[in-house]
């Protein structure tokens, strides 16, 4: 192995994650462990989403010298399943400790049988290096799997390898000869032999510049779901490599507002001409969107039958439509906020109230006779804007417990529940 290798290795570390889930109608503590990279020399870890999410609680990495030090979650983004932390450094500094930082690679510059590596820490076995080549440099795939809940793999294609990457290994780096990181890894394929996938550095780099910055990743929305053209072209009377189709538009969205429908073709953004004649194509279309400030107005260059014309689009922020969740532990009950993207999934009439995703057998919440998939309105009377709203009725409960009143909607009709002590 060369010095940028053997460097690389000595960056490579484990996380330790204990995290939260608010289920069943209490809180539920778990563990597990994932790999990330060192890419600076003041202690910035990239992982996975999936590995350290918004719910960990603790997160400790162990170094290449097998110390463990405590990190922080600096952000995350759920949509390319990525995620930062930063190391203790006042612990590094004060324990004389030290770490190598890698470097990104290009990962536009991959070709497939390029050899790689993928290294991390598999079943929690340290600095494991297992080797491939890249099978595909631009893989779409349809992540269904998401990161607890929220969405990914909306704003990348994928590379795919034959290096192994087995449970542990999310998050670790897959890297060139050299030690540059191209890729974070992040899942194999169940049931397939040696068929792994990873977010390209070209993705990574913008995350984790975002996400230095602000701490979050803010992203445009418009409300349109695209999908590839390929073998539709004649019903649509296109030349081939024009456009991408609108495969639909959500209900009360910017693009259903401006006037946009499902089976319109999309031809321009600004002026850009986008083609989206294959899967691998549409995240790009994507990203342009996404990458325009909130409230900008877009001008949308739209084919519908015979027809060419130009719509004003102004975006919104990108919301993911699982809100915050908590639990109510002494009513038994776990809620989750109302997004703006689940209201409308639901054409709710606005995005107040919270969804209940787990009650506790025999506890108040069970009693009173909520079930999970209710949507809580109102508490005495109140509108629950927030979760704070529910929360403070719980400590006025406990203070002074008294009936309580809930305005509850379950598919469609709204009915009135009594929460007694």
């Amino acid at each position: 192995m060369n010095r940028g290798f053997n460097q690389l290795l000595d960056a490579v570390v484990r996380i330790d994650v204990r995290e939260v889930a608010f289920e069943a109608g209490s809180k539920r503590y778990s563990a597990s462990i994932g790999s990330g990279v060192i890419l600076t020399a003041d202690g910035l870890v990239l992982t996975n989403a999936h590995v350290a999410s918004n719910r960990a609680i603790e997160l400790n990495v162990t170094l290449a010298n097998q110390e463990r030090v405590s990190a922080k979650l600096v952000g995350w983004d759920h949509w390319t399943d990525l995620a930062l932390l930063r190391i203790d450094m006042a612990d590094v500094k004060k324990r004389s400790l030290k770490f190598a930082h890698a470097d990104f690679g290009d990962s536009k510059k991959l070709f497939p049988g390029e050899v790689v590596f993928a290294v991390g820490t598999p079943y929690g076995l340290s600095r494991t290096v297992t080797r491939g080549i890249i099978s595909n440099n631009n893989q779409y795939l349809e992540d269904l799997q998401g990161v607890n809940g929220y969405e990914t793999g909306l704003f990348n294609t994928w590379l795919q390898t034959d290096a192994a990457i087995n449970p542990g290994n999310s998050g670790g780096p897959l890297v060139t000869e050299d030690g540059k990181v191209i890729g974070i890894s992040t899942r194999g394929f169940n049931g397939a032999n040696n068929l792994g996938f990873a977010i390209p550095s070209a993705t990574a780099q913008r995350v984790v510049e975002g996400l230095v910055h602000d701490g979050v990743i803010t992203r445009s929305f418009i409300g349109v779901v695209l999908g590839a053209l390929q073998d539709l072209e004649s019903f649509y009377s296109l030349a081939l490599n024009t456009g991408v189709l609108i495969h639909s538009v959500e209900p009360g969205s910017p693009a259903a507002t401006a006037g946009l429908r499902a089976s319109d073709i999309l031809l321009a953004v600004n002026g850009a001409k986008v083609v989206g004649r294959f899967p691998e194509e549409i995240p790009d279309i994507q990203n342009l969107i996404a990458s325009q400030p909130v409230g900008a107005t877009l001008k949308l260059t739209v084919k519908r039958g015979a027809d060419t014309r130009d719509y004003s689009v102004v975006t919104e922020k990108l919301e993911s439509r699982v809100g915050e969740e908590w639990a109510l532990e002494k009513w038994g009950l776990s809620v989750r906020k109302v997004s703006r993207t689940y209201a409308r999934e639901k054409q709710l009439d606005d995005a107040n109230g919270v969804v209940v995703i787990g009650v506790q057998p025999g506890f108040p919440a069970d009693v009173a006779g909520l079930s999970r998939g209710d949507i809580i309105m109102k508490i005495n009377e109140q509108p629950v804007g927030s979760l704070d709203v529910i929360k403070a009725a719980q400590s006025a409960f406990d203070a002074k417990p008294a009936p309580t009143l809930f305005e509850v909607q379950r598919s469609r009709r709204v009915s009135l529940v009594i929460l007694k002590p």
